[in-house]
């Protein structure tokens, strides 16, 4: 055989595009979204809660609040960073492949090293640094999906990587509950999740080797990671807002651990186990939810009535939680929640692709998407206190409620699909009546 055959192509060879067939596209995604979603909510339901109730005592609730909130702001700086740093990526193994492994191996020794902190501020600064390498890993995932899936099996994908969403929390709380060696173990053991489930999604995934020229980075270009103008773009701004309204409404999850702890008096020993069955029951809700929105969203070509159910059901369910004293009370309002969150992460990813102004951009553009999920992780642990000041957790979820129906609200601003272009009624200047 001639050695030249052996030779790698030259840098500027046309090659063929590189694209993971779909058997195994989906496992890859769906084991990066569930290790990153092992990582962030396991801790947020559970662990930090205890971690900081050991080091912080009476302060822990606003510590908590500090310590989300701190990783929610970093979370919305970074995100839209780490969408331009996969677009601009030039390597042989692909564009985002490098970031969901340096992103997973990142967080895993983030997790590893939690439990030895013995300071708020110390967790704080790693919870910090778990937001920034997540949000790695999240916009190369979310971005492969623009990447390489067809406009007509997103809504099925979207349902597929919904339901990981979902499993992660429910897999880490099981973790949690069974791990040996106390909260170290604990920690150790969703680290250990988080790390294989990214390394297994590197394997997986395949994309075309990049070679061609980086776009140019300048003060303007950076401006620009942040902002994508809603006048321009309105179907991509409706549908950023009806993100982060109904996103502010499942952020109440945030609390809780301390929601079952105060008005329940649960103690912090039968915490894990409640704690337990609650996410099994959302999870086999968001499950069924998921996967059957999902693919009717694609059947019926519609998305916006499945959004419309989730901002609402999420409303009615918190709703439920703000005046209840009965626990039978709260096990059906989270299997309304559960089933909010299931229809609505099953079409979102598909609506957000949907509207994205430029395909080459997409990491980027998905990254500005993102800031309105992290946004709510960040503003509600912050506002927190207050309203739980003002008047406690039935002013909480009332406020986090009235969000999510302001979201179903706003989505009937958003185009249907194949209507994204229409310049009668969406390319107009969004103005205020």
């Amino acid at each position: 055989m001639p050695t030249e055959s052996l030779a790698p192509p030259p840098v500027d060879a046309p090659r063929d595009d590189v694209k993971t067939p779909l058997r195994r596209f989906v496992p890859a995604v769906m084991l990066s979204q569930f290790g990153v979603y092992v990582a962030l909510t396991t801790p947020i339901q559970l662990l930090l809660a205890l971690h900081l109730d050991a080091i912080a005592g009476d302060g822990a609730t606003t510590a908590f609040g500090i310590v989300v909130g701190a990783g929610g702001l970093i979370a919305i700086v970074f995100s839209p960073v780490a969408g331009r740093i996969s677009d601009r990526t030039r390597t042989r193994l692909g564009r985002r492949r490098p970031w969901i492994l340096t992103g997973t191996l990142l967080t895993a020794l983030a997790l590893v090293i939690m439990p030895n902190t013995t300071e708020v501020w110390q967790v704080v600064l790693l919870w910090c640094g778990v937001a920034v390498v997540t949000n790695l890993q999240g916009a190369a995932h979310s971005a492969v999906i623009a990447d390489q899936v067809d406009e007509g099996r997103t809504g099925g994908v979207s349902g597929l990587v919904g339901l990981a969403t979902a499993l992660g929390p429910l897999l880490g709380v099981v973790l949690a509950n069974a791990s040996p060696g106390g909260r170290a173990g604990q920690w150790v053991a969703i680290a250990l999740v988080a790390v294989l489930a990214g390394i297994l999604a590197f394997l997986l995934l395949r994309e075309t080797p990049t070679h061609a020229p980086k776009p140019p980075l300048n003060l303007r270009t950076m401006a620009l990671t942040f902002w994508l103008d809603p006048r321009k773009h309105p179907a991509f701004g409706w549908a950023w807002l009806v993100r982060l309204l109904i996103g502010c409404a499942y952020a109440s999850v945030a609390f809780s651990a301390f929601y079952l702890m105060e008005r329940f008096d649960i103690s912090k020993e039968e915490l894990t186990g409640v704690t337990l069955r609650l996410v099994v029951l959302s999870i086999a809700c968001v499950i069924v939810s998921t996967v059957v929105a999902g693919y009717l969203s694609d059947l019926v070509r519609r998305q916006k009535p499945f959004v419309v159910f989730a901002g609402v059901t999420a409303a009615v369910s918190l709703a439920m939680m703000a005046w209840t004293s009965d626990m039978s009370v709260v096990y059906v309002a989270v299997a309304g929640m559960g089933l909010s969150t299931g229809t609505f992460l099953s079409v979102d990813f598909a609506l957000s692709v949907r509207v994205l102004p430029d395909k080459d951009d997409a990491a980027k553009d998905l990254a500005i998407f993102n800031v309105a999920s992290k946004l709510p992780e960040s503003l509600v642990p912050f506002m927190g206190p207050a309203l739980l000041a003002l008047g406690g957790y039935t002013a909480l979820f009332l406020f986090l409620g009235a969000a999510g129906l302001l979201g179903a609200l706003a989505c009937f601003r958003l185009p249907e699909v194949g209507r994204e272009h229409e310049t009668s009624r969406w390319s107009a200047p969004i103005t205020r009546r």
